[in-house]
């Protein structure tokens, strides 16, 4: 499971070093020295090792091919999606397209969020966290409502 935040600096040719516990699980846990990174609505990138990259495939697989949400799902989601090695040096190259999507720029945050990692720039992280601490008690119920 990917838990913690772990602040890095992005060079100026797109490449991140992945936090070592993060690199440990990939390659323990999952056998795997890549991963398959992705936009969606947040001005994050989503980064999945393969095997659980492949459990998405599967259930996007499974949809209606011609309902016209599924459609756009995958447009947004499925097409953004590029597979980036983990180089010997631990760093992932991330394309121009997804940086620029995300803005990263010089800092990054990586956010473990169980089975997947947010990359984000930290201007974004800091502005998507402070707001998210505001709406603690509304978040709180929500949980309650799913059994946690």
């Amino acid at each position: 499971m990917f838990t913690g935040r772990y602040e890095h600096t992005i060079d100026s040719k797109g490449r991140v070093s992945l936090p070592s516990k993060f690199r440990e699980i990939v390659s323990s846990s999952y056998k795997e020295d890549r991963l398959i990174i992705t936009s969606f609505v947040d001005p994050c990138l989503i980064a999945y090792p393969l095997a659980e990259w492949r459990i998405i495939e599967e259930k996007v697989r499974a949809l209606p091919r011609f309902d016209p949400k599924v459609m756009q799902f995958k447009r947004v989601f499925v097409s953004g999606a590029t597979e980036c090695a983990i180089d010997k040096n631990g760093r992932v190259l991330i394309p121009p397209v997804l940086r620029q999507f995300a803005g990263l720029e010089r800092e990054v945050i990586w956010a473990g969020v169980t089975d997947t990692i947010e990359i984000w720039s930290k201007s974004n992280w800091e502005q998507m966290f402070d707001a998210s601490r505001g709406q603690v008690a509304d978040l709180g119920g929500a949980l309650g409502d799913l059994g946690l």
